[in-house]
């Protein structure tokens, strides 16, 4: 039984970038539709398409080698609209680089966008 989805996820995209491998399949959810979404918009990964299996469904991701490291965040930590340096400096390497995966009242989106729109949220994952 799986507790938390988006990290079983995100563990298997960063081993299988860190292997090499080119696709992979993943356990499929709402959340983890989004933050896949951003991920690509972003260029970390590549296409991924839905496989509907009979029981929660799928997902077969292509992986581009854009990935060094990406991990969910536990315990999901609530930040204020002010408050994201703190945590940028904690899990991002260095100034500019990566994005954290925040869900706020308007959606899942990554921290510049939710500084610019001045919401607040729960940290979910981390990507550089």
């Amino acid at each position: 039984m799986r507790h938390d989805l988006l990290s079983d996820v995100l563990s298997s995209i960063k081993n299988g970038d860190k292997v090499g491998k080119r696709k992979i399949i993943v356990p499929s959810s709402k959340m983890t539709k989004e933050v896949l979404i951003l991920m690509q918009k972003h260029e970390y990964i590549g296409n991924f398409e839905y496989i509907d299996d009979g029981k929660g469904g799928k997902f077969k991701i292509s992986l581009l080698g854009n990935v060094n490291k990406c991990g969910s965040i536990r315990p999901r930590y609530s930040v204020a609209a002010d408050g994201y340096g703190k945590y940028k400096r904690r899990f991002l390497p260095a100034s500019g680089f990566g994005m954290l995966i925040v869900t706020t009242s308007k959606g899942i989106m990554i921290h510049r966008e939710a500084e610019k729109s001045n919401l607040g949220g729960k940290l979910l994952a981390f990507v550089y």
